[in-house]
């Protein structure tokens, strides 16, 4: 593959306020970082929640660090799961409007009343890699994945920063959909 991008499978997982991680874990708790993730300043939290719909309930890794919003990115599978109806395809921190939950930890719970997205696809990359792969920021591409279930992926959005690392995010059900499993790399195919 001549423009290669690695694709990482983001499974569910759940961004809080300072505020919230308070609520949910206790006074003055602060986040503990269990894992750098590929992403610059972004990590696996040792900590868990649970996320609760009307029919039932998952445990769900947080990310950190805190953020300005509480979000719950979810795979439809996941969002049907729980009985969590109506939750739209976003961008991260696209949550106004979207469908709430309840977030519950060791020493709370919290009601959300929106933050619940299905993560739209998409690849996080620097302006070098943006110029050297001839794409910019928010353009949609398609990204050919050549697995043992090959595929395309349409509507994948680019995201350039030059804090990212290039790396292509999917959830879990487009994951499984395109049998990527263990190291992944796409081609973006326009």
């Amino acid at each position: 593959m001549a423009n290669k991008i690695l694709v990482e499978t983001s499974a569910r997982h759940v961004h809080l306020t300072a505020e919230a991680v308070e609520i949910l874990f206790g006074k003055g708790h602060e986040l503990t970082n269990k894992k750098n993730l590929s992403q610059p300043g972004q990590f696996a939290c040792e900590e868990k929640v649970t996320v609760i719909g009307p029919k039932g309930s998952l445990k769900a890794s947080i990310l950190g660090p805190t953020r300005p919003a509480n979000q719950v990115e979810l795979s439809l599978t996941d969002a049907r799961t729980i009985g969590v109806a109506g939750v739209p395809v976003r961008e991260s921190g696209d949550v106004a409007g979207s469908v709430g939950c309840k977030i519950e930890g060791p020493c709370g719970s919290i009601d959300i009343a929106e933050g619940v997205i299905a993560a739209k696809r998409h690849i996080h990359m620097t302006p070098a890699d943006a110029e050297e792969l001839g794409v910019s920021d928010k353009e949609i591409v398609k990204v050919k994945l050549d697995t043992a279930r090959p595929l395309i992926f349409d509507d994948v959005v680019v995201r350039v920063n030059k804090n990212f690392a290039l790396a292509m995010h999917i959830d879990t059900d487009e994951s499984n959909a395109a049998c990527a499993f263990g190291t992944v790399y796409g081609e973006i195919v326009k």
